[in-house]
């Protein structure tokens, strides 16, 4: 304990109440000897960073619990990568800036629910750079992000619902699975084409 707060730059009085309120996982015990690693450290260094962006105890208290329990990155993957999508890896504290103090557990929750974000040891792997640069932009133009993941979640309705569609007219008896994937870019040029044009009929309908 001594060698973990003297590296993490900390009192060891700190890093017990650190333990009494669970903001770092117990160590690995062996008798009467209680082992930490570099998970460990960074999670302290996690905290020192959160704190200096103004976030509060109890606030990062959840934000880790929420880690904890979150998917990681191997059963994330396991339920299929995406094929034309890039994964991008962050640190909590990298999050924490890109959603501007809004990564709350709440919302840390419904985008681990969706599949959006898993964890990697000590960091967070979000699926999709697209997905999330889209996200962090609507943020900035104040948009909350409750309200993103909840048309997220209502996104991903409709577009099971397109790629359905799709699927039926492809996958006739003549045609192969190979046969789709060649012709995925016409569905998405067809999808791409048609919310252009439903975006404008929105803006000549407002008064």
């Amino acid at each position: 304990m001594e060698e973990l707060a003297r590296e993490a730059g900390i009192t060891v009085r700190t890093l017990r109440f650190y333990r009494e309120r669970k903001l770092i996982p117990p160590p690995r015990r062996e008798g009467r000897i209680a082992w930490y690693d570099e998970d460990h450290l960074a999670r302290l260094r996690t905290i020192a960073a959160l704190l200096e962006r103004g976030h509060t105890l109890n606030g990062i208290a959840e934000l880790a619990e929420a880690f904890d329990h979150g998917r990681d990155v191997g059963e994330l993957l396991g339920l299929g990568a995406p094929t034309e999508e890039t994964p991008v890896r962050l640190t909590p504290e990298e999050l924490a800036d890109v959603f501007a103090g809004q990564a709350t557990p709440e919302n840390l929750a419904a985008s681990l629910d969706l599949g959006y974000l898993a964890t990697d040891g000590t960091d967070i792997v979000h699926i999709s750079r697209r997905l999330l640069e889209t996200s962090a932009a609507l943020v900035r133009e104040g948009i909350p992000l409750t309200d993103i993941l909840s048309a997220a979640r209502r996104v991903r309705e409709h577009a099971d619902a397109l790629a359905e569609l799709f699927t039926d007219l492809v996958l006739t008896p003549e045609r192969t699975p190979e046969d789709l994937q060649r012709l995925r870019p016409l569905a998405k040029s067809v999808a791409e084409a048609e919310l252009s044009m439903a975006l404008d009929r929105r803006l000549q309908n407002r008064p």
